[in-house]
C-alpha cells in the first residue's frame, strides 16, 4: 500500500482549534466511533466501559522547555529543550538568526549561562551550569503547542499537566489524558475498571510536519519510554479476565507496540522508540484507543487510521467538524474501536 501525505488531509476551519481549555477537565465531548457515531461526553465513559477492564495512561510530566535569550554575540535566541540527556546536557531546538557555534555561550532568562556543545542534526547539545531538569523548572516556560496563540499563563500550568503526570520529561502533554480529573477516575475505579500506567516522554518531533509526500520515506524521532512491570501484569491479567484494554492516548499507544513488536509480547522495558504506525500495521494490544482529534497529514492522523480504519476516521473527522467539536490539545475527544481489518 503506497501511501501519500494527502491521504491524510482534512480541511478544518481555524475556529474549531481550541485556544483554552474548558473550565471543568471533564467536560469535554467524546465521539463514540463505532457502527455509528455517537455524541458523547467524557463523563459518560464509565457507562461505556465494563468491569475488568484497564485504562492505560501516560504519567509523564512537562518540563518547562521553552526559554529565550541571547548569544554572547547578543543575537536572540528561542530554545526548546527537546529531552535531557543526562544531569546537566539536554538536547534541544535552538532559534536564532545566525546558528549557534559550539564553544559558544547563551544566556537564557537573564539567569542561566548554558554552553553550546555541539550541533547533533537538527538540534544542538547544551550543557547548563547545574542540574538540567531543576534550572529548566525554575526558569523555563511551559511549551503550549505552536497552534495554541497564547503564551502558557497561571491556568495552563495547572491545565497542560494531567492529574497522574509524575514522571519528568516531556515538551508536550500526552493530551488524551488531560480530560480526567480525581472525580471520573473515582467513577471508573468504582465501576471495576483498572488504571495503569507507561511513561512515554514525547519529544518536540511531536510537532515537526512530515515533510515527505510518500510517507514511507518519512522518518520519526525517537523518544524515551519506560513500562513497568506492574502495567504488563495488570494488561495480561485484564485479558485473563476477558477485560478489553483501554488505552489513553498515542503516546500509550506507541509505547506498549513498541515492546510488544520489540519482544513479540508485552515485557517490563525501557528504552527509545521511533515506532511509526500507519495504516497496514497489525495492533497486538489495544482493544479500544481514546485519543483527541490530530492535525491534518499527522503521524499521529496516521495512527488512528491505521487503528479504526482509513475510511470510518475520515468519516468521524468530517462529523466531527460538522458538529463543531474542539480540535488539538485541549481540545473534545473520540473513543475508537480496534478494526482488524482496517486499512
Amino acid at each position: 500500500m503506497s501511501l501519500t501525505l494527502d491521504d491524510f488531509d482534512y480541511h478544518l476551519p481555524p475556529e474549531l482549534i481550541a485556544q483554552a481549555p474548558l473550565a471543568q477537565r471533564s467536560a469535554s465531548r467524546l465521539l463514540v466511533v463505532g457502527d455509528k457515531f455517537q455524541d458523547q461526553n467524557i463523563t459518560d465513559l464509565p457507562g461505556l466501559l465494563r468491569a475488568g477492564d484497564v485504562l492505560v495512561m501516560n504519567d509523564t510530566r512537562v518540563l518547562h522547555a521553552r526559554l529565550y535569550g541571547q548569544k554572547d554575540s547578543g543575537g536572540q535566541v528561542e530554545v526548546l529543550v527537546e529531552r535531557p540527556l543526562d544531569e546537566t546536557d539536554v538536547l534541544a531546538q535552538v532559534r536564532a538568526s545566525k546558528s549557534p557555534k559550539p564553544g559558544g555561550r547563551i544566556t537564557l532568562e537573564g539567569a542561566l549561562e548554558v554552553e553550546v556543545i555541539e550541533r547533533v542534526g537538527e538540534f544542538y547539545r547544551l550543557r547548563f551550569p547545574g542540574k538540567a531538569v531543576d534550572l529548566l523548572e525554575a526558569h523555563g516556560r511551559l511549551p503550549l503547542p505552536p497552534y495554541i496563540e497564547h503564551a502558557a499563563g497561571e491556568a495552563d500550568e495547572t491545565r497542560y499537566q494531567t492529574v497522574f503526570a509524575r514522571e519528568k520529561g516531556s515538551v508536550a502533554a500526552p493530551t488524551a489524558g488531560l480530560h480526567f480529573d480525581e472525580a471520573l477516575l473515582g467513577r471508573l475505579k468504582d465501576k471495576g475498571v483498572d488504571v495503569a500506567y507507561v511513561t512515554l516522554h514525547v519529544g518536540a518531533g511531536t510537532f515537526q510536519p512530515v515533510r515527505v509526500h510518500n510517507i514511507a520515506e518519512h522518518k520519526m524521532h525517537s523518544e524515551r519510554y519506560i513500562l513497568s512491570q506492574a502495567t504488563v501484569d495488570a494488561i495480561a491479567q485484564a485479558k485473563a479476565r476477558g477485560g478489553r484494554i483501554v488505552v489513553i492516548g498515542t503516546t500509550t499507544m506507541r509505547t506498549l507496540e513498541s515492546v510488544a513488536r520489540k519482544y513479540g509480547e508485552l515485557r517490563a522495558d525501557s528504552g527509545e522508540t521511533d515506532i511509526f504506525i500507519t495504516p497496514g500495521y497489525t495492533f497486538r494490544v489495544a482493544d479500544l484507543l481514546l485519543t483527541n482529534f490530530h492535525l491534518p497529514k499527522s503521524t499521529l492522523l496516521m495512527l488512528v487510521s491505521a487503528f479504526a480504519g482509513s475510511e470510518t476516521i475520515r468519516a468521524a473527522y468530517g462529523h466531527a467538524v460538522a458538529q463543531k467539536y474542539r480540535f488539538f490539545s485541549y481540545g473534545d475527544a473520540m473513543l475508537l474501536t480496534r478494526n482488524p481489518d482496517a486499512v
